[in-house]
């Protein structure tokens, strides 16, 4: 049970984090404005998505965005719950990648619910080059897909060390 307490720990320490950065950014931005933070390379930048990751599916018909971006990430949240109650036990790493998985989710979610899209503010560029803007929750997300594909290598070599160990003389 400690696993578990630990992972609701970060979970809502992310989930309140992304709120009070979001909710920060609507408070004192105006939609649009953009402060530098780093000259050529990191801004403050307020933005409104309707859509999913880098805009996609901004311009859908209300049903279809209802359906992909509120519907599906509360079954996808039940889905995740179930996945980070399994792995508490035998995998520390994918525990966590489910949990930060989660708390994305939930702190998007949020969003969709109460504004009908999501608030992303961090602003990331190279000369006139920007990257899609994205929040705490997309971050989290983020390194949860970084330590899924370690963790993939690990399992990977595990299972090659398992097979050179039961065929060594």
């Amino acid at each position: 049970m400690q696993r578990i307490w630990s992972m609701s720990l970060m979970i809502t320490a992310i989930i309140l984090v992304d709120q009070f950065t979001k909710g920060a950014i609507q408070s004192n931005f105006y939609h649009g404005e953009s402060i530098p933070v780093i000259e050529g390379l990191f801004n403050l930048t307020y933005v409104r998505n309707p859509g999913a990751a880098f805009g996609m599916g901004a311009n859908a018909h209300d049903t279809l965005r209802a359906i992909f971006f509120l519907a599906l990430p509360v079954l996808a949240c039940g889905w995740l719950i179930w996945l980070i109650w399994t792995t508490r036990k035998n995998n520390a790493l994918l525990c966590t990648a489910y949990s930060l998985i989660f708390a994305g989710a939930v702190g998007n979610l949020i969003d969709r619910f109460s504004l009908n899209y999501v608030v992303d503010f961090l602003d990331f560029y190279w000369g006139q080059s920007h990257f899609p803007a994205f929040n705490v929750a997309d971050s989290a997300i983020s390194i949860a897909a970084g330590l899924i594909i370690i963790d993939f290598f690990i399992q990977m070599k595990k299972e090659k060390e398992g097979v050179n160990e039961t065929t060594a003389p």
